[in-house]
C-alpha cells in the first residue's frame, strides 16, 4: 500500500521533506505547495511533481508535511486535520501550548495522525543509546550542541532553544521515559 504525500513549504527543511519522500518506495509525492510560487515549481520539477495551491494539494493526499514557518504551522496543520489528512509538523510544533493542545483535540476528534517532527530520535545513535541504557537509571545527563546549523537557506526565525535544543529536550525525555 502506497501513500500519497505532499509537503507544504518547500524552504530547506521541507525540500529535504519532499526528497525523502521521492525516494521512499511506499510513498507517493503527489505535489508541494510554497507560499513562493517560483520556488514551488522549482522544487517540484526537481523531484518529479506538481506544485498547488495548499488547499488544491490538502484534496490530493493522505499526509502531508508542513514546514513553513512555525507562525503558520497551526492554520495549515488545521486545515490539514479538518480535511482528514494526517499531518507531521516541522519543530518547533506551536508558538503556543493552548495551540497546541486544541490542535491535537482536534486531530484526535478527526481520527487523524498529528506527529511533531523530532527526528532525532530515531537517530540510529539514539536508537543504539536507547538500548544501551534500558536498564540504567540515569542520575545526569549532559548534553552539548556541538554546531550551529551548516544550510545557509534555512530560516533562523526561532530561538535556538525552540529550533535545535527542543531535539536534545525531546531525545533526554525518550531517554528516561518522561
Amino acid at each position: 500500500m502506497t501513500v500519497d504525500v505532499g509537503v507544504v513549504g518547500v524552504g530547506a527543511m521541507g525540500k529535504n521533506h519532499a526528497r525523502v519522500y521521492s525516494e521512499l518506495p511506499d510513498a507517493t509525492l503527489v505535489g508541494i505547495a510554497d507560499a513562493d510560487v517560483d520556488r514551488a515549481e522549482a522544487v517540484a520539477d526537481d523531484f518529479g511533481t506538481t506544485a498547488y495551491a495548499v488547499d488544491e494539494l490538502i484534496d490530493r493526499v493522505d499526509a502531508v508535511s508542513v514546514a513553513v514557518p512555525t507562525e503558520y504551522h497551526a492554520d495549515v496543520a488545521g486545515a490539514c486535520i479538518d480535511a482528514g489528512v494526517h499531518v507531521l509538523v516541522e519543530k518547533p510544533f506551536v508558538d503556543s501550548p493552548e495551540v497546541g493542545r486544541e490542535l491535537v483535540d482536534r486531530a484526535e476528534a478527526a481520527g487523524v495522525t498529528l506527529q511533531v517532527g523530532h527526528i532525532e530520535r530515531f537517530n540510529p545513535a539514539i536508537t543504539e543509546l536507547s538500548r544501551i541504557v534500558e536498564d540504567i537509571s540515569p542520575i545526569a545527563i549532559d548534553a552539548r550542541r556541538l554546531g550551529p546549523p551548516t544550510d545557509d537557506e534555512r530560516s533562523l526565525d526561532d530561538d535556538v532553544v525552540r529550533d535545535l535544543m527542543i531535539h536534545d529536550l525531546d531525545v533526554v525525555r525518550s531517554l528516561v521515559g518522561g
